[in-house]
């Protein structure tokens, strides 16, 4: 049985020595809980800022009112947050006051929001694919010094795994801690608490991985404190889920009206006749088209894009306050099954709101997400990325000193790539003293780079290298 006096364990990783003095230094002014401070570190942190030119849904897209990484994570935060008011405040989920959940429960939620697409690589899930494609497509280089996990935290690369990565490892301040998360933030953002080997795609937690080899004694210090264990998701974690799949469900159908690919009209004819008898449906649709025949009453000079905006918004407030009510809803009746570490569905699933939105992402998927615009694009990305994979892996394992992993490249294109790789990827490569396999740290490397750039900034590489790359007929020393 989970208790949350372990799930919302303020200490955080760093030696509890050096936690103490930082404690100390800031206390005379610091009146944030130390799970608030969280939030504050997250939403100051590179990564977070380079989301603004990742895609959600539509890449490389110059209308500013249709989302981006960015937009979706604040949204989802947002959301998240709502929900961790109520729980805290009206269904007082946690009851000892010690743990101060009105403060600790939305802050937590609001963190993870933030924080969950840090590791996606920019293309959206085509960058996710690309980087998969490529590993099955060159075999050579996961060789015989890799084990099965560590091959497949690679053939099955997963965002999720990199957002952990990204915020224990690679987002240095001034130590080995990245930002030094509080182990509750930390325990709640593993959407999927299972290696890559350990994939059961039957179990809701487990049916992805959330981490990497790199990472497994970061994750089993995290599960001690917390009480948590292999395939057991933090309770918080199944909002976060719920939030993010009403945000993408709902938001990506606003975008895609944005963009003029359908219309209001044509999601309401939609869902009508797919949802027909569904209550959440009926209710969401009845409260949207009335209020859209009011607007059309009442505001004769809007265009009819204007005319789509202005009821897309307001659908999308019934839409997401439905979803909202129903999933609080669900968390409270599975409330006992969470605490158990046996629930193994998901929130909106098991809640009134599940057909409204599986509809709504059956809908993005069928009108927006194949749009031949949407299609277009995605394939620049996609080749993108694998292009930059053969220019960047070239640049990390040609080198002087096989052994000696920051030594001279042995070739000028190799030298000159190499030094387009972040300065701290690098730094942490070369001087990192833990015992994965040579091979799995070069590897590692080339995902960090690919999954840290933007958008325009794999581009941008990707033709300022192919302009200098000669492939090599001879790769035996892959």
């Amino acid at each position: 049985m989970l208790n949350w006096k372990s799930l919302l364990n303020s200490e955080r990783r760093k030696p509890k020595k050096a936690q103490a003095q930082e404690v100390e230094k800031s206390k005379p002014v610091e009146v944030r809980t130390q799970i608030e401070r969280d939030y504050d570190r997250i939403l100051f942190s590179t990564p977070v800022r380079r989301l603004a030119d990742k895609t959600q849904v539509f890449p490389l897209e110059r209308n500013d009112s249709v989302r981006t990484r960015l937009t979706h994570s604040h949204e989802v935060s947002n959301l998240a947050r709502s929900i961790g008011v109520t729980l805290a405040f009206e269904d007082k989920v946690v009851t000892d006051a010690t743990l101060k959940p009105e403060r600790n429960l939305p802050s937590v939620l609001a963190s993870i929001g933030l924080a969950h697409d840090l590791g996606n690589p920019p293309f959206g899930h085509q960058g996710e694919h690309a980087i998969q494609a490529w590993f099955a497509d060159n075999p050579d280089v996961l060789n015989d010094s890799l084990d099965k996990a560590m091959k497949q935290d690679f053939l099955k690369f997963e965002g999720n795994a990199q957002t952990l990565r990204l915020l224990t490892r690679l987002q240095l301040i001034n130590d080995d801690y990245g930002l030094n998360l509080t182990y509750a933030t930390l325990a709640a953002l593993m959407k999927y608490p299972t290696a890559s080997d350990g994939i059961d795609k039957a179990k809701v937690a487990s049916k992805k991985h959330g981490y990497f080899q790199s990472e497994k004694e970061i994750v089993a210090d995290i599960w001690k404190e917390t009480g948590l264990s292999e395939g057991v998701r933090h309770p918080l974690t199944y909002i976060m889920e719920a939030c993010d799949d009403i945000a993408y469900a709902v938001l990506d159908a606003e975008d895609a009206v944005k963009k003029g690919l359908v219309s209001f009209s044509d999601l309401m004819a939609y869902l009508e006749h797919h949802g027909s008898g569904d209550d959440a449906v009926g209710k969401v649709i009845e409260s949207a088209c009335e209020k859209h025949k009011q607007h059309r009453e009442e505001a004769t000079g809007l265009s009819p894009a204007e005319l789509n905006d202005i009821s897309m918004q307001m659908f999308r407030v019934y839409a997401i306050g439905q979803m909202i009510g129903d999933v609080r809803n669900a968390y409270k009746d599975q409330e006992d099954a969470i605490m158990m570490g046996n629930l193994t569905s998901d929130l909106l699933t098991m809640s009134d709101s599940s057909r409204l939105c599986e509809l709504l992402k059956k809908f993005d998927k069928d009108h927006a997400y194949v749009h031949r615009s949407v299609l277009e694009v995605e394939l620049t990305g996609y080749n993108t990325i694998r292009g930059l994979m053969d220019f960047l892996w070239e640049a990390i394992y040609q080198r002087k000193k096989p052994t000696d992993l920051g030594s001279r490249r042995s070739t000028p294109f190799a030298a000159y790539a190499y030094n387009r790789i972040s300065e701290n990827y690098r730094r942490i490569f070369e001087n990192d003293s833990n015992d994965m396999p040579v091979r799995y740290k070069e590897l590692q490397l080339l995902t960090d780079m690919i999954s840290g750039m933007t958008d325009s900034f794999a581009l941008s590489l990707y033709d300022e290298l192919k302009q200098y790359y000669v492939p090599r007929k001879n790769k035996e020393n892959i």
